[in-house]
């Protein structure tokens, strides 16, 4: 078999590591608000029920100064847990009234609060950790990175597979050359589907016409947040929200920025060229019940041009002839396929090859923990693995998907390929495309 090998001098050297697993000097770093490793952060909290309340559990070695929620009712259980914190309803007068007692805030909001947060906090010197996907849309994406930088302050994206041994094993094997070079990837989820009778989150459906009652815990124009105004529904929160535009990023931004993540490391992607989408019905409310998005990427390096699909809603790719009979390919996952072979997930397939490999030697340093990789980096060490110089591409390219699925684009074509130019932000071909990277606020928001 001829299969290319990455050398360890090759990888350590070249320019590429830094798409792959970020290293920046540490003179970036060195902003103000870092401390010595034996000192504790003063961490805040913006969102923190639900996933917001795990990640706050996640950093609780350090100090829990501050939490802010719209939802107090739902955010309950945190504020219990952490009773001496201050509480607030809005993250801008948290952020102004405890300034000084801050380092550091994390983000897990709905995703169209994700940037207005993140930033507000990011001008402020604060360091970041913000849920996955990082923004609401590829404008943000590119701004909230910039400001990061601009500020030197400590990022950390929360798409936690990361840190994981399978994403090291990805890369290490790809860049092995265990399947040789890869011109092809399919990756794909059951979201927004559990199976045929029941749905992780509704999408395909239209805006409901009742105006319930607004419940007294919830501030419901502050979770509207930079949205455009619309009655308050229990269809929209506390978990629903995912499957419309505007407050959303449907199944592929929700999942998308973890599965899509190893990709992008182990064939060190960057910008795409092109993307397309086709998908069931889609509706200006909510994104479409199932899809199918097309990237192509150019070759970087001695790497060739690779094509990436996404499945979703219980789409998937063929099923490879190498899987043995009665193996499938599972809901959600990976698919390599090589010139000399391919990995469905960290394993070759058929498992025979996989029994065959001799596993090379550790190319990449493996984690202490995705969260604890953002705590050492405020405290300046190294950046964290999803530091947003890794996740604002990647949130990019993952929200240029959705732009694809717009029905207003589909209106006029069956299907819809925009080309991209990533440097400038800018899809060349359609125009009118170009107002979906970014969105108006409502009066009163920033980003």
């Amino acid at each position: 078999m001829n299969k290319k090998k990455i050398s360890r001098r090759d990888f350590l050297g070249g320019a590429a590591t830094v798409a792959a697993f970020t290293i920046v000097p540490r003179n970036v770093l060195g902003g103000p608000r870092h401390k010595p490793p034996s000192e504790k952060l003063n961490i805040a909290g913006i969102g923190v029920g639900g996933q917001g309340s795990g990640d706050i559990g996640n950093v609780s070695s350090e100090n829990i100064v501050a939490l802010c929620d719209v939802d107090w009712k739902r955010a309950a259980g945190t504020f219990r847990r952490y009773a001496d914190a201050k509480k607030y309803h809005d993250f801008r007068r948290m952020l102004d009234k405890e300034d000084k007692n801050i380092d550091a805030v994390v983000v897990a909001t709905p995703d169209h609060i994700h940037a207005p947060a993140s930033m507000a906090a990011i001008k402020r010197g604060k360091h970041v950790y913000c849920e996955k996907p990082l923004t609401h849309s590829v404008y943000e994406a590119r701004k909230v990175a910039e400001a990061a930088r601009k500020y030197k302050v400590a990022t950390q994206m929360g798409n936690q597979g990361q840190a994981s041994e399978g994403t090291r094993l990805m890369c290490e094997y790809i860049w092995d050359g265990a399947i040789g070079p890869v011109r092809e990837v399919h990756v794909w989820t059951d979201r927004p589907l559990r199976g045929l009778s029941s749905v992780y989150w509704p999408q395909g459906v239209e805006r409901p016409t009742e105006r319930p009652s607004v419940p007294e815990t919830l501030d419901w124009d502050l979770w509207l947040g930079p949205a455009p105004n619309r009655p308050y529904h229990p269809a929209y929160l506390p978990f629903n929200w995912r499957g419309w535009w505007d407050f959303g990023t449907g199944a592929l931004g929700d999942i998308g920025c973890h599965s899509i993540d190893p990709i992008f490391r182990a064939l060190k992607l960057g910008h795409p060229m092109s993307v397309e989408a086709t998908s069931t019905l889609v509706n200006k409310e909510t994104y479409p019940v199932a899809s199918v998005v097309n990237y192509q990427f150019p070759a970087r390096g001695d790497m060739p041009p690779v094509k990436l699909s996404w499945y979703d809603g219980g789409m998937r790719p063929r099923r490879p002839d190498e899987l043995e009979n009665g193996r499938r390919l599972g809901t959600g996952g990976v698919l390599f396929v090589g010139e000399a072979g391919k990995m469905l997930g960290e394993r070759l397939i058929p498992e025979s090859r996989m029994k065959e490999y001799k596993r090379p030697a550790q190319m990449i340093p493996r984690s202490p923990g995705h969260h604890k990789e953002w705590i050492q980096a405020c405290k300046g060490g190294k950046p964290a693995g999803s530091n947003f110089d890794h996740a604002g591409p990647l949130a990019e390219a993952v929200l240029l998907g959705n732009v694809a699925l717009r029905p207003e684009l589909k209106e006029k074509m069956n299907q819809t390929r925009l080309l991209w130019d990533g440097p400038n932000l800018k899809i060349t071909n359609i125009s009118e495309a170009n107002k979906f990277l970014r969105r108006e606020y409502r009066e009163g928001w920033t980003l």
